[in-house]
């Protein structure tokens, strides 16, 4: 059993920078490739980027990449996003997940393990 709980979300303006952290319980961090997406109101839920167990790897959604940048300490079992340059159009709850999966198949649909219970982002104009 994998428990994910994410923070760092808020109000920011646009143009600005927040940094996203998921803390994981467990003691099978590493073997989970980790994501983030995201859900804006009205809107499906959507990949955002994720992470390879080792960190070797990164996949990102076309709407993010070159703005943000995944990372992971399995040490801690911890998860990041750093989001910069933020749009209004970011504002969405943010999930942290797990998966058993690859990270080729997360980004395209794959059914995650865990989910955390998310954290709001709301850029303004």
């Amino acid at each position: 059993q994998v428990q994910l709980v994410e923070s760092g979300g808020g109000l920011v303006q646009a143009g600005g920078s927040l940094r996203l952290s998921c803390a994981a319980s467990g003691r099978t961090f590493s073997s989970y490739t980790m994501g983030w997406f995201r859900q804006a109101p009205g809107k499906e839920r959507e990949f955002v980027s994720g992470i390879s167990g080792g960190g070797d790897f990164t996949s990102y959604a076309d709407s993010v990449k070159g703005r943000s940048t995944i990372s992971r300490d399995n040490a801690k079992k911890t998860v990041y996003l750093q989001m910069n340059s933020l749009k209004f159009e970011d504002t969405a709850v943010y999930y942290c997940a797990a998966y058993s999966g690859s990270l080729r198949t997360m980004s395209v649909g794959g059914s995650m393990d865990y989910w955390g219970k998310g954290t709001l982002v709301t850029v303004s104009p």
